[in-house]
């Protein structure tokens, strides 16, 4: 019979009758051992040792817990905060949804959800009149699944101050109808922030919730360790507090947001939030990584390209930081001793983002820095060698890399067939020799890395489309994949001594999975079991929870 709570953080335990995997060398064994939250042994030696606590694994699969080197779990806590729309399949059933919760909840006085679907609408537009049928007297807003779209009601939009003789901001789009009324999307910060302004901040009890929320998620999937990738100073806040009421059950990282609108004054505040978080005196929480984006998303024509998008509407995209600035604002991160972290979407985007580390390097000179370019969604072919001659972390999304609706309703359309065909270049930018991490930008997608994984190793959809898989020549095997979420993350990370294989000495994160994922069809990996997630030697989630 498997146990599965270990009393005390210095017993001791013993796995065995099962396959234990490390990245570290692609090893497998049979026994592990650890104790005080440490691994102490493996294989025969770890047979040899004794142990208060034997869990008997029943022939499943022991490895390093997965790491998510890129998401935003204070935004994915606060989704189960408000209306019920990431399920909605329609307009329609979204719409019911909001309704639903504002009945349930009159004294509310906004209305804020996430995240919907943005392939149900043409061209992802969606009416403010939509939501006012339902809300007409209280502001209703949503954010987009992609995280960089509101939809709002009418009344929201009055509150903004947002109408028809109201310019497009820097750095977003207002889409109007026929007549110039604002139709209710907004795009991009320089838009939604508008409504941002004036919308009433959360209470900080709920935000705390949220994290815990967040850790729920998390570790019932396997994940012990997760980069928060925009963190805003009140979100540092929210941090701080929770790791003071001991209320952090997991691994976080916070990835502090550059803004050029303001990043003067920004970079004179990062240390300062850096010695907030160390003051606080987690071992669970970490600021040590700054945030910038270089362009917007391809759905909504603002990830910058190249070459311009097929039907030119917004010609090459959007451009966040113009001439030479991303580079500067670089450089003076880099001078804090702090890791860059660039979301670059566009061929354009990862050009500039390379532009800017490969300044960074000529400035400041060498040093382990580790930059990470999320996404990463097209590499020109002439910058493909460039990750690794740079030491650059390209941290990649592999569930994206497949022909869902978001692809085929909105992404291809904008790109065209033969540049569509270069996205996700995953195999690519690994056999280049870059240290490819993974990550799920939850709660944009699906924050389980097994769903990831399943496309990462067949470029298919959950309906098995295409046969084959779409751009089969950048399929990665199982166990690159795997690696990708658990090593290769915790080298992101700065970890890679602590945490993500299993060698003495380091810190027992791992996942029970029920069966070998290495050995498992595609299709069936989201189906594969965690029974149990371990952080620090101690179960943080198991099967029963």
């Amino acid at each position: 019979m498997s146990q599965r709570i270990v009393p005390t953080v210095n017993s001791s335990t013993v796995f065995r009758n099962g396959v234990i995997w490390s990245p570290d060398g692609n090893t497998t064994t049979d026994a592990l051992l650890i104790s005080g939250g440490v691994v102490q042994a493996v294989g025969d030696a770890a047979k040899a040792g004794s142990a208060d606590v034997e869990v008997d694994l029943e022939g499943g699969f022991l490895m390093p817990s997965f790491g998510d080197g890129h998401a935003h779990p204070l935004y994915g806590g606060l989704e189960s905060a408000g209306p019920a729309v990431r399920k909605g399949k329609s307009v329609d059933e979204i719409v019911a949804a909001v309704k639903e919760y504002a009945d349930a909840h009159p004294e509310q006085e906004w209305i804020v959800g996430a995240s919907y679907d943005g392939s149900l609408a043409s061209d992802g537009l969606f009416d403010a009149r939509w939501l006012d049928a339902v809300v007409p007297d209280r502001p209703v807003v949503l954010r987009a699944w992609d995280y960089h779209t509101f939809w709002v009601n009418s009344a929201a939009l009055q509150r903004a101050g947002i109408a028809a003789d109201t310019p497009d901001p820097v750095m977003g789009e207002i889409p109007r109808r026929a007549d110039g009324s604002p139709l209710g999307t907004l795009r991009e910060w320089g838009a939604t922030d508008l409504v941002s302004a004036v919308m009433p901040a959360r209470d900080e009890s709920v935000r705390v919730g949220a994290l815990s929320t967040a850790a729920d998620y998390y570790l019932a999937r396997g994940v012990t360790w997760v980069q928060d990738a925009w963190v805003e100073p009140a979100d540092v806040d929210t941090y701080v507090a929770a790791a003071q009421q001991g209320a952090l059950r997991m691994r976080f990282n916070l990835a502090f947001y550059a803004d050029p609108r303001h990043f003067d004054e920004q970079v004179t505040q990062y240390a300062a939030a850096r010695d907030r978080v160390r003051a606080a005196g987690s071992d669970l929480l970490t600021a040590q990584t700054v945030k910038f984006f270089a362009d917007g998303v391809v759905e909504n024509e603002t990830g910058a390209l190249l070459a311009p998008y097929c039907s030119g509407l917004h010609s090459h995209g959007m451009q966040v930081w113009e001439g030479d600035s991303l580079a500067q604002a670089a450089r003076r991160v880099d001078d804090l001793g702090l890791q860059i972290h660039i979301h670059a979407i566009g061929d354009a985007a990862v050009r500039q983002a390379l532009d800017a580390i490969e300044y960074v390097v000529r400035q400041n000179g060498p040093r382990d820095r580790r930059p990470v370019i999320a996404h990463a969604q097209l590499v020109d072919d002439a910058d493909l060698g460039r990750f690794a001659e740079l030491g650059v972390i390209p941290n990649m999304q592999p569930l994206w890399a497949q022909m869902d609706a978001l692809m085929t309703v909105l992404t291809i359309p904008r790109l065209g067939v033969e540049r569509a065909q270069k996205q996700y270049r995953i195999r690519s930018l690994e056999n280049s020799g870059a240290a490819l991490a993974f990550g799920s930008d939850w709660p944009v997608s699906s924050g389980a890395p097994l769903d990831g994984i399943a496309v990462a190793v067949s470029r298919r959809t959950a309906d098995g489309e295409p046969e084959g898989g779409w751009t089969p020549h950048e399929i990665l095997p199982p166990e690159a994949a795997l690696a990708s979420y658990t090593g290769a993350v915790a080298y992101q990370a700065f970890a890679e001594k602590t945490w993500g294989r299993i060698v003495p000495g380091a810190s027992a994160d791992l996942v029970w999975l029920d069966r070998d994922p290495r050995t498992v069809p595609p299709l069936e990996l989201p189906a594969v079991g965690v029974r149990a997630t371990y952080l620090q030697g101690r179960p943080a989630h198991t099967a029963a929870d």
